[in-house]
């Protein structure tokens, strides 16, 4: 999708470039293939994706048909182990349409307002630099208008974690929200609240400090219990510090450069504490689509609530794509409408997307941060077959 939703993109130009993310509007391209099942289209997307050099990749779609799966290369470039339909992933930024579901969860039981101030539940958080969490909004955070620079986006942090003498030597370091904000409040803001849009991830690191402090309990447990349990996403999980991967899962590629040439390096072990709430969460295809269908659905959120997250503003450059409250809206080329998000972070590329009545959901990951068109298997699948 075509907002900066990975944690790498602000560092590694390479990454920028692959995982810019709703670059759903793109043109179509050639005419789909049928196929009895519909979905042949999706698998020659996915199997493009892998000739241009990801090395797996996995999807599940769900729609009034029942539940289709698909995988293509390998999850394992040391064994040539397959992709399976059931590994888990990182999905980076996807993380963030879960935590503004929560933030919308209390503000419908009158816990807080998305209105409310920042500095009203992280007093002197977010100052200094010309930064003043009194102006701007939690509503502006989960919009990217709040105009805080994004953390991800620091030099000295790309270098210590994004690029490959940093990576290697701090993959397993465990950083903290306040940490993560500390490193944005170095920078002045991009512009002063609510008089643009700039997609950052300290946004949602903040979000999940304003769910702890509303309700004395992490983002993750509240996600936990709000969300994962009652949708029985069981293979869904919020890792913390656990730096790998639940079975059954492949493992996960980066370049770790600049350039999308050079060595690729097996970066599928990381401490995601450097995500936060902006995007360390695992999970399945499968799952995803259950989530996004259901939260399209107004299985999670009272109608008010659902209406606030999907009043968009609108992303600079692409006509095609507004951004909600952790929520992304795309026109296809075909014309399909869909909502969704995608992530990014080390060797992990996802997106899942779902039309707004929920009946037909994609969810998709590639085993590569460098390389591979997400958005050409979501043309496919939504609009060819």
């Amino acid at each position: 999708m075509t907002v900066r939703t990975t944690l790498v993109a602000a560092t590694a130009l390479a990454l920028s470039a692959a995982l810019a993310g709703p670059a759903l509007a793109a043109p179509a391209g050639p005419a789909p293939t049928a196929s009895a099942d519909g979905h042949q289209a999706t698998r020659e997307a996915l199997r493009a994706a892998v000739a241009a050099g990801v090395p797996g990749a996995t999807a599940t779609a769900r729609d009034t048909h029942g539940t289709w799966s698909a995988t293509a290369g390998t999850g394992d470039t040391r064994t040539g182990a397959p992709r399976s339909p059931s590994d888990h992933y990182r999905v980076g930024s996807i993380t963030k349409t879960f935590v503004a579901t929560v933030l919308l969860q209390l503000e419908a039981e009158g816990r807080l307002s998305l209105d409310d101030t920042v500095d009203r539940w992280l007093p002197g958080v977010v100052s200094g630099n010309g930064n003043d969490g009194r102006r701007i909004t939690v509503r502006q955070l989960l919009n990217h208008t709040s105009g805080v620079f994004s953390y991800t986006a620091d030099p000295d942090f790309g270098r210590t974690y994004f690029l490959k003498d940093g990576f290697f030597r701090h993959r397993y370091d465990t950083l903290t929200p306040a940490g993560l904000v500390a490193v944005a409040m170095k920078h002045r803001p991009v512009f002063a609240p609510g008089t643009g849009w700039d997609y950052s991830n300290t946004n949602y690191v903040l979000a999940g400090m304003v769910i702890k402090a509303v309700t004395g309990h992490s983002y993750a447990r509240e996600i936990t219990d709000r969300v994962i349990g009652p949708l029985h996403l069981s293979g869904t999980s919020l890792p913390g510090t656990r730096t790998t991967l639940p079975r059954p899962s492949g493992r996960a590629y980066s370049k770790l450069a600049e350039t999308t040439t050079g060595p690729t390096y097996d970066v599928t072990a990381l401490n995601p504490s450097m995500a936060s709430s902006a995007g360390e969460m695992i999970s399945t295809s499968a799952d995803l689509t259950r989530f996004y269908r259901a939260l399209l659905r107004g299985r999670l959120l009272p109608a008010h609530q659902l209406k606030e997250m999907k009043t968009t503003v609108p992303v600079p450059g692409d006509p095609n794509s507004a951004y909600g409250l952790g929520l992304i809206d795309v026109t296809l080329p075909c014309g399909v409408h869909v909502w969704g998000h995608d992530g990014g972070i080390h060797g992990s590329s996802s997106l899942a997307a779902t039309t707004p009545d929920g009946r037909h959901a994609l969810a998709l990951n590639f085993n590569a941060d460098w390389t591979g068109d997400k958005d050409a298997v979501v043309r496919a699948e939504f609009c060819g077959g």
